[in-house]
């Protein structure tokens, strides 16, 4: 039995190599990749700086003032520009791969963040940091391969589509209310705006998708409309959280939330919603489920154990343990 599975898995992965749009559509995530990770770097700058003119710390929640002053500093808008490529390239892959393959590629923008982080801050990555980018990478390299195996494109009806923008209202309500109770929690509002962009990302790039299957069926109707409004208000939403999360920790850690909780929704969203996940088997879910969990707690360990995030909270007035001393460039940062 278990020789007949291998085969048909074998089988199935060679299916998958000729795939013209997956040949196409993964170069189209990983040059997206390339462009987030440099983007990302010149953004966290852009908002560092304007933090030190306007002498106001951005964690709590970036002001109207901060947010004006962003669009005069080149590093940022430099950092927008390679974004926007970013995107372009993201939804280029989407028109012609499935959802649940390419969203997953962008876990290689922590590789490139964390390498372009350390050599401007001079922060080198740590044995625990390191472990934690391998768990955030591998995690969804293995739930990528697995999706790449089953993934099943299906066309989105008007019932699907409406399910995905109500699920959406409600968790930007709930993901609201909760910025104003934790904002000024230094202990866990870093992971929060971490979280809280890679979901609503999760659901950009959901309805991304929907638009564009809808506008190549020459299906642009009334609920097609309402689909790019809720996309615009949704980049809008995640990208404020994404500006307040770098006034909250380094690039990196940024880009390893959003390059893990962004797929995993997007892929929860087409397995659940749109049934993308038709093929899948018992064992793929069981993948699934073990991949996401690996690549979460590598999320959560590098949120906790950053050489940037320890060195930074050397300086917080956080009562420290006097037993067993750290290893050099680790210990518990703020998240702990």
């Amino acid at each position: 039995m278990w020789a007949v599975g291998i085969e048909d898995v074998g089988d199935q992965l060679v299916g998958v190599f000729r795939n013209p749009g997956l040949l196409l559509g993964i170069p189209l995530a990983l040059a997206g990749a390339v462009f987030m990770s440099f983007g990302a770097q010149y953004q966290h700058r852009g908002v560092e700086k304007v933090e030190r003119l306007s002498g106001k710390d951005g964690s709590t929640g970036l002001t109207g003032g901060q947010l004006r002053q962003l669009l005069a500093r080149p590093s940022w808008v430099v950092g927008t520009l390679m974004l926007g490529l970013a995107i372009v390239c993201q939804l280029g892959a989407l028109t012609v791969a499935p959802l649940i393959v390419v969203q997953p590629l962008g876990a290689v923008a922590l590789v490139i963040t964390t390498l372009l982080n350390a050599r401007v801050t001079g922060h080198a990555p740590t044995r625990r940091s390191l472990m934690a980018i391998i768990a955030c990478v591998g995690g969804i390299f293995w739930f990528v391969i697995v999706a790449a195996l089953f993934a099943v494109e299906q066309t989105v009806t008007n019932r699907q589509l409406i399910t995905v923008l109500i699920i959406l209202v409600i968790v930007a309500a709930v993901l609201v209310v909760s910025w104003l109770m934790v904002r000024r929690r230094r202990g866990i509002r870093a992971l929060f705006y971490i979280l809280a962009a890679g979901i609503v990302y999760g659901f950009v790039a959901t309805l991304a998708k929907i638009v564009i299957k809808r506008i190549q069926a020459g299906d642009f109707e009334w609920l097609t409309v309402l689909c790019v409004v809720a996309l615009l208000a949704g980049t809008a939403l995640g990208a404020y959280f994404v500006q307040t999360a770098y006034s909250s920790g380094p690039p990196d850690l940024v880009i390893a939330g959003l390059t893990v909780v962004d797929p995993m929704v997007a892929v929860l969203i087409g397995l659940l919603v749109l049934g993308e996940g038709a093929a899948v088997p018992v064992w793929g879910f069981v993948m699934f489920a073990v991949a996401g969990a690996v690549a979460v707690w590598g999320v959560a360990t590098l949120a906790r154990y950053h050489p940037q995030v320890v060195s930074e909270s050397q300086e917080l007035p956080i009562k420290r343990g006097s037993s067993a001393s750290p290893d050099p460039g680790e210990g518990k940062g703020p998240l702990a």
